[in-house]
Protein backbone atom coordinates (compact mmCIF):
# COMPACT_ATOMS: atom_id res chain seq x y z
CA UNK A 1 0.00 0.00 0.00
CA UNK A 2 1.53 3.33 -1.29
CA UNK A 3 -1.59 5.65 -0.17
CA UNK A 4 -0.86 8.47 1.84
CA UNK A 5 3.01 7.78 1.79
CA UNK A 6 5.41 10.16 -0.12
CA UNK A 7 6.58 8.88 -3.48
CA UNK A 8 10.24 8.88 -3.96
CA UNK A 9 11.75 10.89 -7.37
CA UNK A 10 12.05 8.99 -10.22
CA UNK A 11 13.18 9.97 -13.52
CA UNK A 12 12.64 7.78 -16.97
CA UNK A 13 12.57 8.36 -20.69
CA UNK A 14 9.28 9.36 -22.27
CA UNK A 15 7.82 9.70 -26.19
CA UNK A 16 8.34 12.71 -27.51
CA UNK A 17 12.23 12.75 -26.93
CA UNK A 18 11.07 13.61 -23.07
CA UNK A 19 12.52 12.33 -20.18
CA UNK A 20 10.11 12.15 -17.48
CA UNK A 21 10.76 13.11 -13.57
CA UNK A 22 8.23 13.64 -10.62
CA UNK A 23 9.76 16.33 -8.87
CA UNK A 24 9.52 18.30 -11.87
CA UNK A 25 5.38 17.65 -11.45
CA UNK A 26 5.64 19.88 -8.16
CA UNK A 27 2.08 21.90 -7.64
CA UNK A 28 0.61 19.38 -10.34
CA UNK A 29 -1.51 15.98 -9.54
CA UNK A 30 -0.34 13.06 -11.39
CA UNK A 31 -2.02 9.93 -13.03
CA UNK A 32 0.46 7.66 -13.28
CA UNK A 33 -1.37 4.35 -15.04
CA UNK A 34 0.68 1.32 -15.28
CA UNK A 35 -0.17 -1.24 -18.41
CA UNK A 36 1.32 -4.33 -19.69
CA UNK A 37 1.56 -3.80 -23.52
CA UNK A 38 1.24 -2.03 -26.52
CA UNK A 39 -1.16 -1.72 -28.74
CA UNK A 40 -2.90 -4.95 -27.12
CA UNK A 41 -6.71 -5.13 -26.47
CA UNK A 42 -7.04 -3.74 -23.07
CA UNK A 43 -4.18 -1.52 -22.57
CA UNK A 44 -5.49 0.07 -25.82
CA UNK A 45 -9.18 0.21 -24.09
CA UNK A 46 -7.71 1.88 -21.24
CA UNK A 47 -5.49 4.17 -22.89
CA UNK A 48 -8.20 5.70 -25.29
CA UNK A 49 -10.46 6.44 -22.09
CA UNK A 50 -7.50 8.51 -20.31
CA UNK A 51 -7.28 10.42 -24.35
CA UNK A 52 -11.47 10.79 -24.20
CA UNK A 53 -10.91 12.10 -20.34
CA UNK A 54 -7.72 14.32 -21.26
CA UNK A 55 -8.82 17.68 -21.23
CA UNK A 56 -10.71 16.60 -18.08
CA UNK A 57 -7.69 15.94 -16.17
CA UNK A 58 -5.75 18.62 -16.83
CA UNK A 59 -8.77 21.22 -15.81
CA UNK A 60 -8.51 19.32 -12.94
CA UNK A 61 -4.58 20.50 -12.39
CA UNK A 62 -3.85 16.79 -13.27
CA UNK A 63 -0.94 14.93 -15.76
CA UNK A 64 -1.68 11.45 -17.26
CA UNK A 65 1.48 9.17 -17.90
CA UNK A 66 0.93 5.53 -18.84
CA UNK A 67 3.72 3.20 -17.84
CA UNK A 68 5.05 -0.20 -19.55
CA UNK A 69 7.83 -2.04 -20.05
CA UNK A 70 7.89 -1.31 -23.73
CA UNK A 71 10.71 0.53 -25.71
CA UNK A 72 10.50 4.40 -26.83
CA UNK A 73 10.17 2.72 -30.39
CA UNK A 74 7.11 0.97 -29.49
CA UNK A 75 5.78 3.56 -27.04
CA UNK A 76 6.18 6.01 -30.03
CA UNK A 77 4.33 3.88 -32.55
CA UNK A 78 1.25 3.21 -30.22
CA UNK A 79 1.12 6.69 -29.38
CA UNK A 80 1.31 8.33 -32.76
CA UNK A 81 -1.54 5.10 -34.01
CA UNK A 82 -3.92 6.23 -30.63
CA UNK A 83 -3.32 10.29 -30.90
CA UNK A 84 -2.77 9.81 -26.70
CA UNK A 85 -2.19 13.40 -25.91
CA UNK A 86 -0.20 12.47 -22.90
CA UNK A 87 3.24 10.87 -22.63
CA UNK A 88 4.11 7.09 -22.03
CA UNK A 89 7.06 6.46 -19.79
CA UNK A 90 9.03 3.26 -20.71
CA UNK A 91 10.86 1.40 -18.13
CA UNK A 92 12.62 -0.80 -19.77
CA UNK A 93 14.68 -1.95 -17.08
CA UNK A 94 11.35 -2.26 -14.10
CA UNK A 95 12.72 0.16 -11.73
CA UNK A 96 9.42 2.47 -12.07
CA UNK A 97 7.54 -1.02 -11.78
CA UNK A 98 9.72 -2.16 -8.79
CA UNK A 99 9.38 1.20 -7.15
CA UNK A 100 4.99 0.65 -7.01
CA UNK A 101 5.03 -3.34 -6.80
CA UNK A 102 3.29 -4.10 -10.14
CA UNK A 103 5.45 -7.03 -10.89
CA UNK A 104 3.89 -9.85 -10.63
CA UNK A 105 3.59 -13.40 -11.92
CA UNK A 106 0.71 -14.54 -14.24
CA UNK A 107 -0.56 -17.26 -16.15
CA UNK A 108 -0.53 -16.47 -19.95
CA UNK A 109 -1.57 -19.43 -22.31
CA UNK A 110 -0.85 -22.05 -19.19
CA UNK A 111 2.61 -20.50 -18.92
CA UNK A 112 3.99 -18.69 -15.42
CA UNK A 113 5.12 -15.36 -16.78
CA UNK A 114 6.57 -12.05 -15.21
CA UNK A 115 4.15 -9.32 -15.92
CA UNK A 116 2.76 -5.66 -14.84
CA UNK A 117 -0.51 -5.79 -13.12
CA UNK A 118 -2.35 -3.00 -14.75
CA UNK A 119 -2.67 -0.22 -12.12
CA UNK A 120 -3.07 3.40 -11.49
CA UNK A 121 -2.09 5.60 -8.70
CA UNK A 122 -2.77 9.57 -8.37
CA UNK A 123 0.29 11.16 -6.71
CA UNK A 124 -1.00 14.97 -5.07
CA UNK A 125 0.89 18.40 -6.12
CA UNK A 126 3.06 17.75 -3.39
CA UNK A 127 4.45 13.90 -3.97
CA UNK A 128 2.29 12.03 -2.31
CA UNK A 129 0.14 8.87 -2.94
CA UNK A 130 -3.30 9.60 -2.69
CA UNK A 131 -5.29 6.91 -4.53
CA UNK A 132 -4.08 3.50 -5.75
CA UNK A 133 -5.99 0.67 -7.70
CA UNK A 134 -4.40 -2.70 -8.44
CA UNK A 135 -5.36 -5.33 -10.67
CA UNK A 136 -7.84 -3.03 -12.65
CA UNK A 137 -10.39 -3.84 -14.81
CA UNK A 138 -10.90 -1.29 -17.77
CA UNK A 139 -14.49 -0.37 -17.93
CA UNK A 140 -15.65 2.60 -15.78
CA UNK A 141 -11.70 2.80 -14.40
CA UNK A 142 -10.85 6.03 -15.61
CA UNK A 143 -13.96 7.81 -14.84
CA UNK A 144 -13.31 6.99 -11.26
CA UNK A 145 -9.63 8.05 -11.70
CA UNK A 146 -10.92 11.13 -12.31
CA UNK A 147 -13.62 11.56 -9.91
CA UNK A 148 -10.72 10.67 -7.45
CA UNK A 149 -8.28 13.25 -8.79
CA UNK A 150 -11.16 15.56 -8.83
CA UNK A 151 -11.68 15.07 -5.37
CA UNK A 152 -8.36 15.84 -4.60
Amino acid sequence: MLENLPVPDFTAPTTSGKTFTLSAMQGRKVALYFYPKDDTPGCTTEGAAFRDLYAQFQAAGCEVVGVSRDTLASHEKFKAKMAFPFELLADTDEAVCNMFGVIKMKNMYGKQVKGIERSTFVIDANGICRHEWRGVKVPGHVEAVLDAVKAL
